[in-house]
């Protein structure tokens, strides 16, 4: 059932390729058992939310049902009040030590957490006590991973991610706004046939979703090394797809996947595709926290144009003494051919070689002064 799921089993390879095949992968997640997933939110907009709900490989349908078992959503439950708040602790104590949670928003932690109550518990009380419960944690989107939109200044709440607040617990960021859902139903897939999570960078992101710089891929990078950017939202170069770097895009300066993998499987749906300039929603010390059109500075990428070398070559003054060596090399390489072609023309016969003997008479033939035949 999981194999039907291109989407899915193509970032769950991705994230083990160099520990088992291609025909593993797929006898793999023929064998996985449904993960038990508890969804929480917090400070959040929903947008992963609703992200995940528009996934297509596998439907929304299909993922709830086949793929994992959701327990508990709020927003997508149909109970309410005390129900809800009964299906939440239910299945928390039946699967204590063995559920995902996945995590949605930032945390409060201002005056103790009353920004947000849940059921009458502040946020951090109801992430602490579930949280400690749960096999592992996916903080999913830029809120969850370090606090996003409502940790920009002046942040009111003391918005922060849950890694901050769960430092000793097995956690792995999904930044984004929205992250791509694929993303998080590979590492889930991952865990659930292994125990595990994909190899994570310094920030927790899974290598195989964020290890790579959009700027590499990007659509629009062959503008950039030519030099051509959009100089204003409209202008000929915009409508032509020209670079948006000196829009203020934070393409140079982010990692995450969104130039080669696409979002909800519709080609060009991410900012740049759609016209956009980047803003860095993958970093931590970008998103939310430099401003929309600054231009970022460019690290380890050459600045345009002088990626590629100039077609036009400026030329300076050739010394008198360049040329004499130049000369006087020319000059040996001519003379060393010449004695070699000699000495390869000293065969036995060659009078026109210098040194050579010719050869000696021998009789000639024809008629005698006797008149007789030679011999």
């Amino acid at each position: 059932m999981f194999c039907s799921g291109l989407m899915i089993a193509a970032p769950y390879g991705l994230a083990i390729t160099n520990k088992k095949t291609p025909e593993d992968v797929a006898a793999g997640l023929g064998k996985i058992t449904r993960p038990i997933v508890i969804w929480l939110n917090f400070q959040d907009c929903t947008g992963c939310t609703v992200a995940t709900l528009q996934s297509a490989h596998p439907g929304f349908a299909d993922l709830i049902l086949n793929v994992i078992s959701l327990e508990y959503h709020e927003t997508l439950m149909a109970g309410s009040g005390l129900q809800a708040r009964k299906a939440l602790e239910d299945a928390v104590r039946k699967y204590s030590g063995k559920y995902i949670l996945v995590v949605e928003g930032s945390i409060p932690t201002k005056d103790k957490g009353i920004f947000m109550m849940l059921a009458g518990r502040p946020a951090l009380e109801v992430l602490s006590d579930i949280g400690s419960k749960a096999a592992a944690i996916i903080a999913i989107g830029s809120c969850a991973s370090w606090g996003g939109i409502p940790s920009a200044v002046p942040d009111p709440t003391g918005a922060v991610g849950v890694a901050d607040l769960l430092p000793q617990h097995s956690v792995i960021n999904l930044p984004g706004c929205p992250p791509n859902p694929y993303t998080m139903l590979g590492v889930i897939l991952q865990y659930a046939a292994d125990g595990t999570f994909p190899e994570t960078d310094d920030q927790r992101r899974p290598k195989f979703a964020f290890d790579r710089n959009i700027h590499d891929q990007c659509t629009r990078r062959a503008h950039f090394d030519a030099g051509n950017f959009v100089k204003q939202y409209g202008d000929a170069g915009h409508r032509e797809g020209w670079c948006l770097y000196e829009m203020g895009c934070k393409g140079p300066d982010t990692h995450a996947g969104c130039s080669t993998r696409n979002f909800n499987d519709v080609t060009d749906v991410w900012p740049i595709g759609i016209g956009a300039p980047c803003i860095g929603c993958t970093e931590k010390s970008i998103a939310f926290k430099v401003p929309m059109f600054k231009v970022v500075e460019l690290h380890s990428i050459a600045a345009p144009p002088n990626s590629y070398a100039a077609i036009n070559t400026t030329y300076g003054k050739v010394s008198p003494l360049a040329t004499g060596l130049v000369g006087l090399g020319i000059g040996a390489a001519a003379g060393a051919g010449y004695v070699a072609s000699r000495q390869f023309s000293k065969v036995e016969g060659d009078e026109s070689a210098p040194g050579s003997k010719p050869p000696a008479e021998g009789p000639k033939s024809g008629p005698t002064p006797e008149g007789g035949a030679s011999a």
